[in-house]
């Protein structure tokens, strides 16, 4: 089976990533993760008095920084993966990843926010869920 793997860096992506790897059913060693992490985009007016390539480091710096220790936990663990970052907004950007990588399955991390929370201030695993066609396992 192929996972895509949302990772956010948050604690909640830690613990989808801890189930993950506790459930041989879900992701043994024959079995591919792709691991994603999503940046979401500057301003075009911060781009443009900064510069693009001062932009794409920073972008680059912060997906280092949540896919790094994620790796390392993989390879810990003999999982088969890859990982990935792109800029965009988040829930978009994982439906079209696995999409794009033929996913059988998304996992992420989901902060639990309640009704309110969700009304507010929005919500990346509500809005995958309620727009993929992929099956998507959300671990709280």
């Amino acid at each position: 089976m192929k996972i895509l793997f949302a990772a956010d860096g948050s604690k909640f992506t830690k613990k989808a990533l801890a189930f993950l790897v506790t459930h041989e059913s879900l992701a043994g060693p024959e079995d591919e993760l792709v691991v994603l992490n999503v940046q979401p985009p500057v301003p075009p007016r911060v781009k443009t008095m900064v510069g693009a390539a001062t932009v794409n480091a920073y972008h680059r710096d912060e997906a280092n920084r949540v896919l790094e220790p994620i790796e390392r936990f993989l390879k810990r663990h003999k999982m088969q993966f890859h990982t990935a970052w792109v800029v965009g907004i988040p829930a978009m950007e994982v439906i079209r990843a696995a999409t794009r990588e033929q996913a059988h399955m998304i996992v992420m991390g989901t902060h639990g926010h309640d009704l309110l929370g969700r009304a507010i201030m929005g919500s990346v695993a509500q809005r995958v869920v309620t727009d993929s066609e992929i099956p998507v396992l959300l671990v709280k």
